[in-house]
């Protein structure tokens, strides 16, 4: 079997065949750090954490370089609102989203550039498109660079416009620009924002356009030609447009695939704080749903289609994840939780096939009915290869609930153990009142921790608890 990926460009699905045998360089375009993430930006995550780890599974060697953009109009906009240096905005939202990442247990990257660190890619670049013809300092003495969109014949081609159907590009005055069409590389200094956010150029003392920022660290981390540039769909135009332009006008081969993920929206519209529909995962918790339930969310649906937000809808995926939770858990405890098992063919085939998420849940879904079944009859050697082949899927996706990365082995930031323990607490006082037959006291155990969002469950092999809705 081939994996097989949908391409942008070429608007089809394509056998996968790296640049390297055996080696696979991916780039996602990261988030920009104006502002802290929503769910709406986290599904991106989860979404190329999947492709990455099935890319790990099928035995490539994986680089994954997901960018920050820590300087751009926005941050500039908001340091100027609250008198505050851009880059502390730029680090505080950094670290807000390096946590939420975390929490949702998607895979640190290789390398996670920052725009700031790579100016001297950026002045070579920029130097490079000038000395070919396809680029021009602006004659307004503004200190401004732009990319000539005239001469490259082929833009538009990423995102199927014409140029001549394109409008002015918004990035910049267009006083300086010899089409409205050209977009920013170089934005010399302004009066009116923050005097720390600039850096001498030969063409002024000034800071990158955003299209440049992740050209350079593409080149930086990945060389001149790489396998995989990955990100939402509303990026494709004009930024990955912009990207694809000025990196082979530069003489870079740049990237052989493009694969962009649908986006999460609420109510028919876009998720974003201009908006005032943002969520983020404070959000998502006080509604009981755990982060491991929100990427269940994320990752049952194919990572091309577009989900609409709706509370309902995230519960019933939620409650969906605690059938497959309830499951393991009572397999591991009859049998152990042994290690992981083999991907089924069917499995394989769904991930291969422009990773077929829903497909692959269906077989996933099988294997846990046979497991089930094979619990209620007592047949343990059936119960362990359904939990090994249970959790090896599950793994790809990221959501064993066995992985320590859900149970908090090593990390410092779960609180799982404290509420082992307190929970461990409620429920001894609970077995005391019961084996003094005060049904009264332990019924009311239950019901207080219920309320708490625990659900207690008894079992042959003692009291077994959750968190959230019992089915």
């Amino acid at each position: 079997m081939t994996l097989r990926l949908y391409d942008t460009a070429t608007r089809s699905v394509r056998d996968f065949v790296p640049r390297e045998a055996g080696k696979v360089g991916v780039y996602l375009c990261g988030l920009t750090l104006q502002g802290p993430p929503h769910i709406g930006h986290l599904r991106s995550g989860v979404n190329y954490d999947v492709l990455r780890r099935w890319l790990l599974a099928r035995g490539f060697e994986v680089r994954f370089i997901r960018n920050l953009t820590d300087i751009d109009d926005k941050i500039l906009v908001k340091a100027c609102e609250q008198d505050r240096p851009f880059w502390s905005i730029a680090y505080a939202n950094e670290r807000a989203l390096t946590a939420a990442y975390r929490s949702l247990n998607v895979l640190p990257p290789t390398y996670e550039p920052r725009a700031t660190g790579h100016i001297p890619e950026m002045h070579e670049l920029i130097a490079k498109l000038i000395d070919t013809g396809h680029a021009y300092p602006a004659t307004d003495g503004s200190g401004d660079v732009y990319f000539d969109v005239a001469s490259w014949p082929a833009y538009g081609a990423l995102s199927g416009q014409s140029p001549d159907a394109m409008q002015a590009a918004d990035d910049a005055p267009e006083r300086g620009k010899r089409d409205p069409r050209d977009f920013a590389l170089w934005k010399g200094a302004k009066p009116d924002e923050p005097a720390d956010a600039y850096w001498p150029s030969p063409w002024g003392r000034g800071r990158p356009g955003w299209h440049i920022e992740c050209s350079a660290m593409c080149w930086r981390y990945l060389g001149e030609e790489f396998d995989i540039h990955g990100g939402g769909l509303d990026l494709t135009f004009p930024h990955h447009e912009n990207e694809i332009a000025q990196s082979q006008a530069a003489g870079l081969p740049f990237a052989r695939y493009w694969v962009h993920h649908g986006l999460l929206g609420i109510g028919g519209a876009k998720m974003g704080k201009s908006l005032g529909n943002a969520l983020d995962l404070a959000y998502v918790a006080s509604l009981g749903v755990r982060p491991i339930e929100l990427r269940y969310y994320y990752a049952a649906a194919h990572y091309r289609s577009h989900i609409d937000y709706t509370e309902d809808s995230l519960r019933e995926w939620a409650s969906g994840f605690r059938r497959i939770e309830g499951f393991v858990q009572r397999a591991a405890e009859r049998v152990g939780p042994g290690g992981l098992g083999e991907l089924p063919a069917g499995f394989v085939a769904a991930l291969d096939d422009d990773l077929n998420t829903s497909a692959a849940l269906a077989v996933l879904q099988e294997v846990l009915r046979e497991g089930n079944t094979a619990l209620a009859a007592g047949d343990d050697v059936t119960v362990r290869t359904a939990l090994g082949s249970a959790r090896a899927m599950l793994d790809i996706l990221g959501i064993d609930p066995l992985d320590e990365a859900w149970t908090g082995g090593g990390r410092v930031d779960d609180l799982r153990g404290v509420v082992d323990s307190l929970v461990a607490l409620a429920l001894e006082q609970r077995a005391q009142a019961r084996s003094r037959k005060d049904w009264a006291a332990a019924d009311a155990v239950r019901d207080q921790l219920k309320l708490a969002g625990v659900v207690v469950e008894d079992t042959p092999q003692g009291p077994r608890w959750t968190i959230g809705e019992q089915d």
